[in-house]
């Protein structure tokens, strides 16, 4: 049974792959209810993946780190930009050619198991360069780079996330890094391993034995853009990066099948809803006019929020989002969005 049939949204699916920062975790911190939901998984025996753009660490540390949060993990489980960007230089290079690496000693590793030759230095000529973030990534590191991929070496970026979440909220990310050699370049990088691409998601997918898989992230242009791009149902939580705000904006190739506030949502039918609903739904109703969007009615804010992308997604342009009422003033600010638009 379906979401879509008033039943458990993880009923219709053979596979779930996960987003890690932002949906299981936040930096080394499970998000509360992400362990419990996982272990849940399990004990229904339900296939998981999980899917990182984070290559700062190779899959078998993802999976300790996982299974020391009290989320049994295997390494197989884990895909990561870091292992893809290797495997992929393997397939381009010569056994044992140079590889300049820009990020952490996790990326390193990586280029070191497929059979090629980690260095840090323009002059050790290198037959590529692979970017990935770490926390002590440089100015120095960056020059070396930049010197590299103008005397010709192929520029491989293993994601190009803007921002990365923490507890004090986004940080700079591997795409800000590669936002300044793609200024100093004055050129993109050659591939984008990551997400959105959809590699990842595509590996995942086939693990899946011919069923359906849900891609489930917090991130509307990276996990979201990227289930899209690989064909797949996706469920955005609001654990993470992306907000209501960020959803009622998005573009068509960054919106999501469904959403939920956190993982609840995979069982309980409450928690999760299907986008775009009707402009008039479960007791809530929408009026557009003059560039803003009117909520009015009551009921549960989830479907509040149904109606509101159906509204603001057929808009030429984003519209300005207000409250009739004080019931539709409180589902706004539930979301984190002014009740007086």
């Amino acid at each position: 049974m379906s979401a879509d049939a008033g039943g458990r949204l993880i009923d219709g699916y053979t596979l779930v792959v996960f987003d890690l920062d932002g949906v299981i975790y936040l930096i080394d911190r499970p998000i509360p209810g992400a362990v419990e939901a996982v272990a849940r998984l399990h004990a229904e025996g339900r296939a998981v993946a999980y899917a990182t753009n984070n290559a700062s660490r190779r899959s078998s540390d993802v999976a300790d780190l996982l299974t020391g949060m009290g989320v049994p993990a295997r390494p197989e489980e884990v895909l990561t930009s870091a292992a893809a960007s290797a495997e992929l230089l393997r397939d381009r290079l010569p056994a044992g050619a140079p590889v300049l690496v820009v990020g952490a000693e996790a990326l390193r590793a990586e280029v070191r198991a497929v059979g090629l030759t980690p260095v840090s230095r323009a002059d050790e000529e290198p037959a590529a360069v692979v970017q990935g973030y770490g926390p002590q990534v440089g100015w120095a590191e960056l020059a070396e780079a930049s010197v590299a991929v103008r005397a010709g070496a192929l520029w491989i970026a293993t994601n190009t996330d803007r921002t990365l979440p923490s507890g004090r909220g986004p940080l700079p990310g591997n795409g800000a890094l590669v936002a300044v050699l793609r200024t100093a370049l004055e050129r993109d990088p050659d591939v984008v391993v990551g997400k959105p691409e959809s590699a990842l998601f595509e590996t995942a997918a086939r693990r899946s034995d011919g069923g359906r898989t849900l891609v489930v992230g917090d991130r509307l242009d990276t996990d979201i853009e990227g289930a899209r791009r690989a064909g797949l149902d996706s469920l955005l939580v609001l654990t993470g990066v992306s907000g209501v705000a960020d959803l009622l904006a998005a573009e068509p190739k960054r919106r999501p099948t469904y959403v939920a506030r956190d993982l609840a949502g995979l069982f309980d039918p409450a928690s999760t809803v299907r986008v775009p609903g009707t402009a008039d739904i479960a007791g809530w109703s929408v009026a557009q006019h003059d560039g803003t969007v009117e909520l009015s009615g009551s009921g549960r804010p989830l479907d509040a929020l149904a109606a509101l992308c159906a509204a603001a997604w057929s808009a030429s342009t984003p519209p300005r989002i207000r409250s009739a009422g004080a019931d539709a003033g409180r589902a706004l600010e539930s979301f984190g969005l002014p009740a007086g638009g």
